[in-house]
């Protein structure tokens, strides 16, 4: 009978039926709310929420088949017509909730429920324009040449003029989300040099992120110095840090190495709730001064939008979004012109080097122990930076925004953008700092959005949104002919036989 059930889950017809029906049984319990006195005595409802999900993961499953089975078919000109077409269909179908196209179209859509369906449309369509743009787009499954590798002389420019006069058709809110995601992109460049370059595991990452804001808290309080000052102070406190970290990790690896990282997140957290005299505990550092600039001059008449008061300040103290904005973005610029370098320099190579495989980097001359330090010191550095520019815009730091969960989701950014990949990261931070924004109302299931949202990446694109060359030829096992690559499979590392 057991064998029967087995074969029948595993026929293409019955499988998307089999998974719907998991997921549905599985978020039910998240999907019930308790309200006495609504619709019923017992005040249980919204079970009909978990029927959403069974019909969501059907279609999706049932798409993912049809794409296995035409997907890999389509030559590399036909892939590229189809990202095309889906990033076309992306921005309209974004364009169409945001009331572009007229408030009938909106209103239809909010009356019938449709906003969740468009968002997920939405969703597939960048799945689709990301995997015929980027460079997954070879006819024999390699890393061929994406669009930016293409055509980077131009879209350099044109990509920096964007971002210098987008913050004009911001409003505030607007502003600040990107100032947000200015901030992560910082955090998740660090942590790739970590992470998707050394192979370093670091679950402690959000303590250097502390460690530059409360560098710049500290003295701004207690000295008077002023962000411009303390901004590399923080950089370099927080890699003092992280070579300190880095001392006593240096023959960890793997598992060991990452719960070694969480409990140094943890020891700092804990310090800076108890370490009153200095931190003021759980209460935190209150009226932390902002940028400011020496010179300030006044521009009136501005649209009510872009400033309430009619008139925009340019210089003087950075108190609004848009202000704070240039400041994030050329942290951002000055952050991912070193990244490169670091990337494609001698330093670079030998992390790469010593994340394929310790052993041989170090039998072919390479200092591990310079070679990791150095990895966690230039990690923890943009993670300082970060850190002293999100105490100067808060003007507020406590314990509770330097939490484990912190760290967990800037290394989620560095893996569904794709580790060692600067574009991917950045995408992969933006993605997760504004898709939380757009889902407001699904407030409710953003948690277990964001976990299937993970688990269909590491499926589907298990290099992330904008996979690097390197990695891209690393999961595929290169362009080694088949009777070596299955040589290598049964092969055992030379890490293995001694640990063995």
């Amino acid at each position: 009978m057991a064998a029967i059930v087995r074969r029948a889950l595993d026929t293409p017809a019955v499988r998307p039926w089999a998974l719907g029906l998991w997921f549905g049984l599985l978020s039910l319990p998240l999907m019930i709310t308790s309200d006495p006195g609504y619709q019923d005595p017992y005040g249980y409802h919204g079970a009909h929420r978990a029927l959403y999900v069974f019909a969501t993961v059907v279609v999706v499953a049932y798409l993912w088949q049809v794409d296995q089975a035409i997907w890999p078919r389509l030559s590399p000109a036909g892939r590229k017509r189809v990202g095309i077409a889906a990033l076309v269909l992306t921005v309209l179908t974004v364009l169409a909730l945001r009331d572009v196209f007229g408030q009938a179209l909106h209103g239809t859509l909010a009356g019938v429920g449709g906003e969740g369906l468009v968002y997920l449309l939405a969703g597939v369509f960048l799945v689709y324009a990301l995997r015929g743009l980027t460079p997954d787009t070879t006819a024999d499954g390699g890393a061929g040449p994406g669009v930016w590798q293409r055509h980077r002389r131009w879209l350099a420019p044109v990509g920096l003029v964007v971002l210098l006069v987008a913050p004009i058709f911001m409003n505030r809110y607007t502003a600040d989300v990107a100032v947000q995601v200015g901030i992560y992109i910082t955090l998740a460049l660090g942590l790739n040099i970590v992470v998707g370059l050394a192979g370093l595991l670091d679950l402690g990452y959000v303590a250097f992120y502390a460690v530059g804001a409360y560098t710049y808290g500290l003295l701004s309080q207690g000295l008077g110095i002023p962000f411009w000052y303390a901004l590399p102070l923080g950089g370099v406190l927080a890699a003092i840090f992280g070579v300190l970290l880095g001392i006593p990790v240096l023959r960890l690896r793997g598992d060991y190495l990452a719960i070694v990282t969480l409990g140094f997140g943890e020891i700092i957290r804990i310090v800076l709730n108890n370490w009153d005299e200095v931190t003021n505990g759980p209460n935190g550092i209150l009226g932390i001064p902002k940028p400011k600039l020496p010179f300030e001059f006044v521009i009136p008449g501005v649209p009510e939008w872009l400033d309430p008061a009619g008139e925009l300040v340019i210089g003087g103290v950075l108190r609004t979004p848009h202000g704070l904005y240039y400041v994030i973005l050329a942290i951002v610029l000055f952050t991912v012109f070193v990244v490169n370098r670091l990337n494609n320099s001698r330093i670079g190579r030998a992390w790469i080097a010593l994340r394929e495989d310790e052993v041989a980097a170090e039998a072919m001359g390479i200092d591990t122990t310079k070679t990791k330090l150095l990895a966690f010191g230039l990690g923890a550095t943009w993670a300082g930076f970060a850190g002293t520019f999100f105490a100067a815009k808060q003007s507020f730091i406590s314990p509770e925004s330097f939490t484990f969960f912190e760290s967990v989701i800037i290394l989620s950014m560095v893996v569904l953008g794709g580790m060692g990949s600067i574009p991917g990261v950045m995408l992969g931070a933006a993605a997760l700092v504004v898709l939380p924004e757009i889902t407001r109302e699904f407030a409710l299931y953003r948690t277990l959005i964001f976990g299937l949202a993970m688990v269909a990446m590491m499926v589907l694109r298990p290099q992330g949104f904008v996979g690097s060359a390197r990695r891209a030829v690393e999961l595929r096992g290169g362009d080694e002919p088949p009777a070596v690559k299955d040589e290598a499979a049964t092969d055992q590392s030379l890490y293995e036989a001694q640990r063995r």
